[in-house]
């Protein structure tokens, strides 16, 4: 139901997405995704073929329509968001190339939602979360080489694709290195002693032989360690320490930033060190750290 012609104008924008914003393949995936799911709804409700000329009539009636069909199978309010973003995009676009006026699809108002917080581990957890993948595999290298991931995330930070981005000619770790994060996104990162020492202990045990050019961290067979393999680690280490579902590779990076929060660092400094594009992100550690405040308070100062 979608034209060759309007097919061509979604991937050359998916193309001008991927070159000059520098989006990540996930996020390509995701825009091309959403709007294609857009246009079949708008062929199938105008029970034609979607081309050019009728996507530049699309009313207000039309976008409220897409949207209550979107509820109706279950999308939730976020994902609908993320969704009207990218054919925001992508209609602003189309529209200055081809010279239509854009406005209904422009000024339709996203659902609201609640921004779900951070949930980071107390400080106590996130060590003994480390500690437990230390002793909790019979191999002992790679018990080291999942403490010396997961050390990276919360020690410095790290996103779990840096960590495993890593390759053989990132070691040995300097002091400061540098990580290309998302959207092609360069950033300087400090490498604490403890994160250093992990990845040493790791490359004695390692079985492998460490190529500049290959990953750092290795799975079982040699090959490139799948983010899967830390994700089950954990689950069974948090299982074991009675950790809530929450207490995941990513909670560890929202740890390492609430607890630097806590801490009195400087938001501008986190948001630098976390590879935050907008300031925005980075803030959401601030409501963290209010709400533990408040259940300190509400602990130590209960209502009579």
């Amino acid at each position: 139901m979608i034209s060759p012609a309007l097919t061509a104008a979604l991937s050359d924008w998916l193309d001008h997405q991927r070159a000059l914003n520098g989006a990540a393949a996930n996020t390509i995936t995701a825009y091309q995704t959403d709007v294609l799911g857009f246009l079949a709804f708008m062929g199938q409700h105008r029970g034609r073929a979607e081309g050019l000329g009728p996507l530049s009539r699309v009313t207000i009636g039309d976008m409220r329509s897409w949207m209550a069909y979107a509820r109706g199978t279950g999308i939730g309010a976020r994902s609908l968001a993320r969704a009207l973003s990218a054919v925001k995009s992508f209609y602003g676009w189309l529209s200055d190339r081809e010279g239509f006026e854009p406005t209904a699809v422009l000024s339709t108002r996203a659902p609201r939602f609640h921004k779900k917080l951070p949930r980071p581990l107390a400080e106590d957890a996130a060590v003994a979360m480390i500690e437990k993948l230390e002793t909790q595999t019979a191999e002992p290298w790679i018990a080291a080489r999942d403490a010396a991931v997961v050390t990276l995330l919360y020690g410095c930070g790290l996103r779990i694709s840096e960590a495993l981005g890593l390759t053989g000619a990132d070691v040995p770790l300097a002091q400061v290195i540098r990580i290309l994060g998302k959207g092609g996104k360069e950033r300087l990162v400090p490498i604490i002693p403890a994160a250093r020492d992990a990845v040493d202990a790791y490359l004695r045990l390692c079985p492998y032989p460490v190529d500049p050019d290959g990953a750092l961290f290795r799975g079982a067979r040699g090959g490139a360690l799948s983010p899967r393999l830390i994700q089950k680690g954990m689950e069974t280490a948090r299982a074991q320490l009675g950790l809530p579902a929450t207490a995941t590779p990513h909670a560890m990076r929202h740890s390492f930033a609430t607890h630097l929060m806590t801490a009195g660092g400087d938001l501008r400094a986190i948001q630098e060190l976390l590879g935050h594009a907008s300031l925005s992100t980075t803030q959401a550690y601030t409501a963290v750290d209010a709400a533990r405040l408040m259940e300190v308070y509400d602990r130590t100062h209960p209502k009579a």
